[in-house]
């Protein structure tokens, strides 16, 4: 995005999230206008301010005015002392009054900001599930923690602090520059002369503020990238010795970051000392001028200091707006990465029309699908097939196929470009993302347990589950003996990833989280890779117990496993090139045979490193 060449322009992320975000801002109505109230009466009151002491340099100290005064104050035959004492009293209650409205306000814009802000990034958070995985398998997980919380929280601050208050003190700006005019045009003029000047020197430094910001914005993200990163494949890192290389890419990024952050904190202080010396220029002109009109006798010497107090008052906005200008360029930089993530359209959604599936029997149906990620070249390629409910299906094939892609297609984690996936004989884009995948059950090989109790994690397959349904599950997946060995049993409380549990542990878990689900459809990816003997024993008893009376898709190279399928798909260079069961495919004497002769060759040889549909690639 090229850079801004106004203000104006360099800050239009500010008045697009108001637009976007405007359906939370009406939530707040009462609030909003209360706070209003408030702000009102605190610019009446300020503007109030000076003029207590307008009256007794006037009425009381400048006695050579005194016709001057009389004419605008009526006479009143009271002692000196104690309109100095009423003045006094006068500042005291303004001061107070306008304090408790400054309160007000300031707590009722606060609660608008936060109360928004938090809904935003509920929003943002809900919508990133939303989108489509291959999104997600572009995008970096960090980077999008930073926007989620680092740069909502921006928002979130800037609002409250900055951007609110600065809304108010313009409309301080504007009234007191009326006021001004109306007590000397003259002066009033000299004043205004100077905004230009503010408005250039805000203009060229705002413009190099928020491109340095935007950069720091980046950086930060990549940190957080490379953080996450590290962090999550901890094990690896150690294990290869790459804690050296990942620490000197953090710090060229944080070394990267601390300069832009250094940069935007120098253009910041240039421009606050810019706009301190043009105030200073400002009120030495109207100063010298008002003088001149007070020795002249055409200005009273309150008049003077009622115009002084508003000068000081009325260019505090242009100070404040120096001194915010970075959290601003931060703000809108922050904006801009909210509300790309919000603009995104999920490729894969629900259409207009909808509707909520009804309960599944489990025909599954693929009728000339193609499909290629990010139109790169076609992984599926016409693939035709049919599956009767209650089947277990067998996919199997070199490694990098489409084997895992196809079943991602049954959940609608993509959509193909060409052709379609019938479930019951209708497509599945005319359902609704959550009942259709409500009502499909899935066992990865990559098991992700979730940082909460045993308990927590099954249950996470259905939800308002009882314990004796966790149980039961459990049971079925022939996982409750170690779990009821476990410290605290199914409250015991899981490592992130599950990593104080073995493979076999997580995946008899994963397999009680989708057997709770009691779904139509079940789908195995790889779910007996990387165990031992043992517990690839166990998980395939839990595995058959699981998949009785559901149409069933597993993926595997264990051919003992896909021997015993009712139907077995060979895929290869994208398309399924045989189909049959176990003894169909034997006496075809070809591509599968020639895996099964491979498995036993490999078993005799003690082959053990390469799976034998890679050996026969």
């Amino acid at each position: 995005m090229a850079s801004p060449d106004t203000l104006t322009t360099s800050l239009p992320t500010l008045g697009h999230m108001i637009r976007r975000f405007w359906p939370y801002v009406r939530k707040q109505r009462a609030v909003i206008a209360a706070s209003f109230f408030a702000l009102f009466a605190e610019i009446g009151l300020r503007l109030l301010e000076p003029w207590p002491l307008k009256f007794v340099f006037d009425r009381v100290f400048a006695s050579h005015h005194r016709h001057d005064a009389a004419a605008a104050i009526p006479t009143v035959n009271i002692d000196p002392l104690t309109l100095i004492g009423l003045a006094a009293l006068a500042v005291v209650c303004i001061t107070a009054l306008r304090a408790v409205a400054a309160y007000w306000n300031t707590i009722g814009f606060t609660l608008v900001g936060n109360r928004v802000l938090t809904e935003v990034r509920e929003e943002l958070y809900r919508h990133l599930q939303c989108l489509s995985l291959s999104f997600h398998n572009r995008a970096r997980s960090g980077e999008l923690t930073v926007r989620v919380v680092s740069d909502v929280g921006l928002l979130q601050d800037v609002a409250v602090t900055a951007f609110l208050p600065l809304f108010g003190k313009l409309l301080l700006f504007f009234s007191m520059m009326i006021l001004m005019c109306s007590l000397s045009w003259q002066l009033g003029l000299i004043a205004l002369a100077m905004a230009p000047l503010f408005w250039l020197s805000t203009t060229s430094l705002g413009r190099r503020i928020r491109e340095v910001s935007r950069q720091q914005r980046q950086r930060e993200g990549a940190m957080a990238s490379t953080a996450a990163e590290s962090m999550g494949a901890i094990k690896a890192v150690q294990a290869l010795s790459l804690e050296g290389t990942f620490a000197q890419v953090f710090s060229r990024h944080n070394r990267t970051s601390l300069s832009q952050d250094v940069q935007g904190k120098r253009l910041a202080a240039h421009l606050e000392r810019t706009v301190d010396v043009l105030i200073a220029v400002g009120t030495a002109l109207v100063l010298w001028r008002g003088g001149s009109l007070v020795v002249q006798k055409r200005l009273t010497p309150g008049a003077l200091l009622v115009l002084l107090a508003y000068l000081k008052s009325a260019f505090k906005p242009v100070q404040d707006f120096a001194k915010y200008i970075g959290r601003l360029a931060k703000a809108s930089a922050a904006g801009e990465r909210v509300l790309d993530l919000l603009e995104r359209v999920p490729e894969v959604r629900d259409r207009p029309d909808a509707v909520r599936a009804p309960h599944l029997r489990g025909q599954v149906r693929f009728e000339h699908v193609t499909f290629a990620y990010d139109g790169r070249r076609a992984v599926l390629k016409d693939i035709t097939f049919e599956v009767n409910s209650g089947q277990h299906i067998a996919l199997v094939g070199p490694s990098g196929i489409g084997k895992s892609t196809l079943v991602s297609l049954i959940l609608r984690l993509y959509d193909p470009p060409h052709g379609r996936v019938l479930i019951d004989g209708r497509d599945i884009r005319e359902y609704t993302l959550q009942s259709l995948r409500a009502q499909v059950s899935v066992v990865l090989q990559d098991t992700f347990l979730f940082a909460a109790s045993v308990r927590d994690n099954i249950a996470f397959g259905a939800p308002n589950v009882t314990a004796a349904e966790i149980e039961a599950a459990a049971r079925l997946a022939s996982a409750h003996e170690f779990i009821a060995a476990m410290p605290h049993g199914y409250d015991t409380m899981l490592g992130e990833r599950g990593v104080t549990l073995s493979n076999g542990q997580r995946q008899r878990i994963a397999i009680a989280r989708a057997a709770i689900r009691r779904a139509p459809i079940l789908i195995l990816d790889e779910p007996t890779t990387a165990l031992d003997r043992e517990n690839e024993q166990a998980v395939i008893q839990a595995l058959e117990r699981l998949a009785q009376g559901r149409t069933t898709f597993l993926v595997t190279h264990a051919l003992d496993l896909a021997a015993r399928a009712d139907q077995i798909l060979y895929l290869e260079g994208g398309r399924i090139v045989e189909r049959g069961t176990h003894a169909e495919l034997l006496g075809a004497n070809a591509r599968y045979a020639a895996l099964q002769r491979l498995h036993a060759l490999r078993h005799d040889r003690g082959m053990h490193d390469k799976e034998p549909t890679d050996l026969i690639a």
